[in-house]
């Protein structure tokens, strides 16, 4: 009779696990810190905004420079036709000729030929002319026939010796062999074969009227001689190089 009792007593409980109490939670690991990965962080910032701010400072601190559009020789000056203004990147280690200074360049003279599309600097130019070593300045005082007529400062030529032939002689001797004829000529080779044309005369007047021009050859030291001589006899003839 007891064992049914205490049976049934408990036959309308149901078995439920027991609750923690309120505020009786596990407790979690502590996070780890890691200082030397934050420092390293906020120093990669601070250096990419001194990075970001250096850019932006070096962009707005642009000179205007004289940039050469026209070929310049050597010894030549610079004329207002011969440049523009640039704006680039100001750098103390490069010597710009800056706009402002165009007029004092003006009377300066180029050490050697600048070419289109160089960015002037102080060190291409000189108070006096000079040449380059090793190099001749011949001038020449050319017949109409003896230049090509659209010969320029710049131009590569080949300058070869011409003598004229008489004409009492083609018309006594009448032979129809190696006879030039009046006025004819023959050639006695290259006096030069790579001059440079320094200057052409711009007296476009005479060279109208009579057909004659002047101009300065660049050549070497060792072929001056023989071309200043073929020079003043009159017997120089200039031709442009194949690819010039």
């Amino acid at each position: 009779m007891k064992i049914q009792e205490r049976t049934g007593a408990g036959a309308g409980r149901t078995a439920a696990p027991a609750q923690p109490p309120v505020g009786d939670r596990l407790p979690t690991p502590p996070r780890e810190r890691k200082p030397a990965l934050a420092a390293l962080a906020v120093l990669l910032i601070l250096v990419g905004a001194l990075g970001a701010t250096m850019l932006v400072l070096q962009a707005g601190d642009r000179i205007e420079v004289v940039k050469v559009i026209n070929e310049v020789q050597a010894g030549d000056s610079l004329k207002d036709s011969d440049v523009t203004s640039v704006m680039v990147a100001r750098d103390d280690s490069i010597h710009y000729v800056e706009w402002g200074q165009l007029d004092t360049i003006k009377t300066y003279k180029a050490k050697s030929t600048i070419y289109p599309g160089t960015l002037a600097v102080g060190e291409m130019f000189a108070k006096k002319a000079g040449l380059p070593a090793g190099k001749a300045s011949v001038g020449l005082a050319l017949k109409e026939g003896q230049y090509p007529a659209d010969i320029r400062p710049g131009d590569v030529v080949s300058a070869y010796r011409v003598g004229t032939t008489s004409s009492g002689s083609n018309n006594s001797t009448g032979n129809s062999g190696g006879s030039s004829g009046a006025g004819g000529t023959s050639s006695g080779g290259a006096l030069v074969d790579d001059a440079r044309v320094n200057t052409v005369a711009e007296d476009d007047d005479a060279t109208v009227s009579t057909g004659n021009l002047s101009l300065t050859l660049l050549v070497d030291q060792a072929d001056a001689a023989a071309l200043a001589t073929a020079a003043a006899a009159g017997e120089v003839a200039i031709v442009h190089v194949p690819g010039n």
